[in-house]
């Protein structure tokens, strides 16, 4: 995968933290990681609040908090989701979400492979 330590860190650092902050004690988050025909595959699996679908579309973009993460007490910015696209991409890869209100969400991201 291409991409600088700190660049991945982030990327991945930011959809873990989101997972947890998001997921109430007791809840369950994985992090599953696959190679796929197009690269390296990471989800982030998450049984937390969720995010209601009139959100999905705005979720990547900077300074936007879906509804229910506004409501709950965990304090955000809305720019952790814009830089980890911004990262994703800049590597080639790309990010997709699934989610419901109430019934966790995942995070997918492809990354591609480096070539030698």
């Amino acid at each position: 995968v291409q991409g600088t330590e700190d660049g991945l860190d982030r990327i991945f650092v930011n959809l873990v933290g989101n997972a947890v902050k998001y997921t109430p004690a007791g809840g369950n988050v994985t992090v599953a990681m696959s190679r796929v025909r197009d690269g390296i595959e990471v989800q982030v699996i998450d049984d937390g609040i969720g995010i209601p679908e009139e959100a999905l579309p705005h979720l990547f973009q900077e300074f936007y908090r879906a509804p229910n993460a506004k409501a709950s007490d965990e304090v955000g910015t809305g720019l952790g989701l814009a830089i980890v696209k911004d990262l994703v991409e800049r590597y080639g890869g790309r990010i997709e979400v699934q989610s419901r209100a109430g019934q966790g969400a995942t995070f997918v991201v492809t990354l591609p492979p480096v070539d030698f």
